[in-house]
């Protein structure tokens, strides 16, 4: 259903024939890359973290790690992602096809500075065999983002 749901959104733009349905898992970063055949920086991974008041969902780049300190900074509460029970009640995604599309409850979404590196990433599609290539403009309207943040480590600046 969840997948039903990201190709009813995307539909609504004339992108749905852009989501690619893949004969293997995609719901790892490392299982994703391989799929697509991409670095696995390119991945657009969503996070779920507990927020002061709402969930929040930060869609970053799959080579990096949330950065705890700047993480509080940002959001004012420290970094705690939900449980895969909690996520799907959120989002309506399971976890492996969590993505920042078609989100069954009105959640903030940010996306991190780490994907703005690329010309395109490859964010999940609400399940876990499931992908759509876009600009990182395109994700950013598509995914209704508040505003980029700057929460992750460990990523390569160089890697393009």
């Amino acid at each position: 259903m969840s997948l039903e749901r990201v190709q009813a959104f995307f539909k609504t733009y004339n992108r749905d024939q852009e989501i690619v349905i893949h004969d293997q898992s995609t719901a790892s970063v490392q299982e994703a890359a391989a799929a697509l055949e991409v670095h696995p920086a390119r991945i657009a991974k969503t996070l779920c973290f507990t927020g002061a008041e709402t969930p929040i969902l930060v869609v970053a780049a799959g080579d990096t790690k949330v950065d705890n300190a700047k993480f509080k900074q940002t959001f004012g509460v420290k970094a705690k992602m939900l449980d895969a029970d909690s996520v799907k009640e959120a989002t309506g995604h399971a976890v492996g096809g969590v993505c920042p599309f078609a989100l069954t409850t009105n959640l903030p979404v940010y996306i991190d500075e780490s994907v703005k590196r690329f010309v395109t990433v490859h964010p999940a599609c609400g399940s876990a065999n499931s992908s759509i290539e876009l600009t990182i403009d395109e994700l950013y309207t598509y995914s209704g983002a508040k505003n980029f943040v700057d929460v992750c480590k460990d990523w390569d600046p160089q890697l393009s």
